[in-house]
């Protein structure tokens, strides 16, 4: 596929898009593949519509939005309830962002290893991974598996693996154990939000430190770093859990229109 037409198809599956085509009722992009990827789409309904151009990143280009759909669609949408299970994408820990984390009654990072993908930064990803989260599993296709499980037993730790097949199912080679050895206080701290780590220490102390504007959230960090790690953790989890919701009737609701 020419490389014009994958980054256009790249901008269609895009949030701004969506969010275009939401609020305003269009968007030019949306348009533009509309016209060159559909054939006769008068008529039809935006689930049809896009139904019909995610078919052709689905057998032409299996870039890393069609990764993270198909771990939203199938493990949230098809495992877990929406109701208890919380999914985050583009987390920064450490000097890493985590692709996809599901947060249900554990934490699972999943790393994404597309097609288009190598391997290079793996091993530093999987380190930063551990230092917030207890649960990391690499996400790739049947070809990328034995130079995955090379890579994994360097690493060392108890790593899942799972192949987003070609007919668009996900087949788990290996499933990831619990691992804290690595947790990190000051990284699970950088990854809250200010109402967030004031929640939790507010919690625990019963009070917000009173200082000066600039040194707040130095002392706030103290204060959350003499929290001991195994709380510190779950209590991170817990608002984490709290963050994206999917309205999934509205979802619904748009892509029939």
């Amino acid at each position: 596929m020419e490389k014009n037409k994958l980054n256009i198809l790249n901008k269609f599956f895009s949030r701004n898009t969506f969010r275009h085509c939401y609020e305003d009722g269009y968007d030019k992009v949306y348009g533009q593949v509309i016209r060159r990827y559909v054939d006769n789409g008068v008529g039809k309904t935006n689930l049809e519509l896009v139904s019909e151009v995610y078919n052709v990143l689905k057998d032409e280009y299996r870039n890393e939005y069609y990764y993270k759909n198909t771990l939203l669609n199938k493990l949230l949408l098809g495992v877990h309830s929406i109701n208890t299970t919380t999914a985050l994408t583009e987390i920064p820990i450490a000097k890493s962002k985590a692709d996809f984390v599901l947060i249900n009654g554990k934490a699972v990072v999943y790393e994404i290893k597309t097609e288009l993908d190598n391997f290079d930064r793996l091993e530093s990803q999987i380190s930063d991974y551990y230092k917030a989260f207890d649960h990391v599993a690499v996400v790739t296709c049947i070809e990328n598996v034995p130079v995955l499980q090379k890579k994994i037993e360097v690493i060392g730790k108890p790593v899942g693996i799972y192949v987003l097949q070609k007919r668009g199912t996900i087949k788990t080679i290996q499933k990831p154990e619990i691992y804290r050895d690595s947790l990190d206080t000051s990284i699970l701290f950088k990854i809250l939000r200010k109402q967030e780590y004031e929640e939790i220490v507010l919690k625990k102390y019963g009070y917000l430190p009173v200082v000066s504007a600039f040194e707040y959230y130095s002392e706030c960090k103290k204060m959350f770093l003499e929290i001991p790690l195994e709380e510190a953790y779950l209590s991170v989890l817990k608002l984490l859990k709290k963050r994206a919701k999917i309205v999934k009737e509205d979802y619904k609701k748009y892509l029939m229109n």
